[in-house]
């Protein structure tokens, strides 16, 4: 195994730790998209979730972009193909945005600086949650094995997001039973 392949695994174990360990899911989604930046030598990274309606991308996480790309508009799932292609449970490498007509914001990728897109899912039960994004400040063709660890973290994302939103919903169901049970709020 090259030794480039082994900036990975302090990532991946970061990341694996911090999700068995934390309940502090806007932490553990920070520091993860952190360390993609950082084990990837990216620009940026973005995590995306879909809203109820399953129609917009919203922001949850990033690093590494400024504000204005950020506030460029909503992230609309049926004007992004990229997006569209990632939920559909394929991991999208882009070498070149500017020869790309996928993108909904290209102008703003160009302004930000962004030339290469790594783009993977997040999927729990078989359906699409959201989208992790990488970008690069250069022409860059994504190895397998980017992929495939850029996949794996976004694999355990989706798996922290699951875990908290299954604790935040039996934490509520035993705080009314608990009001149900005593007559008052206990929270």
């Amino acid at each position: 195994m090259p030794p480039e392949q082994y900036r990975f695994y302090p990532a991946l174990y970061r990341v694996a730790c911090l999700v068995n360990s934390s309940l502090d899911l806007q932490n553990t989604l920070d520091a993860t998209v952190h360390s993609v930046v950082e084990a990837m030598q990216a620009k940026a990274g973005v995590l995306r979730l879909l809203d109820k309606g399953g129609n917009v991308l919203e922001l949850v996480s990033s690093y590494g972009l400024s504000d204005r790309y950020l506030h460029k508009g909503p992230v609309g799932v049926s004007s992004s193909i990229i997006d569209r292609e990632a939920l559909a449970g394929k991991t999208v490498s882009v070498g070149d945005v500017a020869r790309d007509t996928r993108f909904q914001y290209p102008e703003d990728l160009r302004r930000e600086g962004i030339t290469s897109v790594l783009c993977a899912p997040l999927i729990r039960h078989d359906r699409p949650i959201g989208i992790m994004r990488v970008y690069t400040g250069e022409a860059r063709h994504f190895a397998q094995d980017e992929i495939e660890f850029l996949q794996a973290l976004a694999d355990i994302c989706a798996l922290a997001i699951e875990n908290a939103r299954m604790y935040d919903t039996l934490n509520r169901t035993y705080q009314d039973a608990m009001e149900a049970l005593w007559g008052s709020s206990r929270r």
